[in-house]
């Protein structure tokens, strides 16, 4: 199977100068109109210290000059090695118009009051999802799982709080790299990507700061074109 891609060129010119404006105007290109099913969809990729890599699907929850933001239970394949193991790859796979983008960089957990403020926005079953699944864990029977959520039902029905639990929260991935990729015919595509330079400024420990919370002072970047 093979696919001719047809598109414009995709070249510096077209570049904002910043890698998170320019993922703000393809993520408005693909978000609106349908487009694409789920845009904010991303693959994160994590390893463990010896490089044992893992990956799988979650949705983009925020995105802002600090990085891309995603939550998860902490206690999670992904959220044991991204606690090991800072190191993290995000795709974003927008095959309808030809385009990726791809981020590697590093994670920290959000703050708890951002991970609050964004628990209290999800529908009240996911709340209660959080609690039901120890995700990633063995579990002997669908069953099982469904008699833990019904449990939990029974224990915070509809319109009653649902405490946000502590081995649950956010990360946020604090880019340093961003590519663009726009797919042509031949596989002449074009791919642009920035590159994060520090100016020597105080970035605090390290991306983003422990808590993810700081931006990074100093941030600069260079783009680079690489083959197809």
């Amino acid at each position: 199977m093979r696919e001719q891609y047809r598109s414009e060129d995709f070249t510096e010119r077209d570049l904002a100068a910043d890698p998170m404006e320019q993922f703000a105007r393809w993520f408005r290109q693909v978000a609106v109109g349908g487009v694409l099913h789920e845009p904010n969809a991303m693959v994160v990729s994590t390893a463990t210290p010896d490089g044992r890599p893992s990956s799988r699907t979650v949705l983009l929850k925020q995105y802002d000059d600090r990085g891309f933001v995603f939550f998860t239970n902490y206690e999670s394949r992904k959220g044991r090695e991204l606690t090991a193991n800072p190191h993290v790859s995000l795709l974003f796979p927008w095959h309808a118009m030809a385009r990726q983008v791809i981020v590697t960089g590093t994670a920290a957990r959000t703050s708890r009051e951002e991970t609050v403020a964004y628990f209290r926005t999800r529908p009240h079953g996911s709340q209660l999802g959080a609690w039901a699944s120890a995700q990633s864990t063995v579990v002997g029977s669908r069953e099982e799982l469904l008699t833990r959520y019904e449990e939990l039902a029974a224990r915070y029905p509809e319109g009653e709080k649902v405490p946000v639990p502590p081995h649950w929260g956010g990360f946020r991935v604090v880019p340093e790299a961003i590519e663009f990729w726009q797919g042509h015919e031949n596989r002449l595509h074009d791919r642009l990507r920035y590159v994060r330079e520090d100016d020597g400024g105080e970035g605090g420990d390290g991306p983003g700061g422990r808590d993810g919370r700081d931006r990074p002072a100093g941030r600069l970047w260079r783009v680079e074109r690489l083959c197809p």
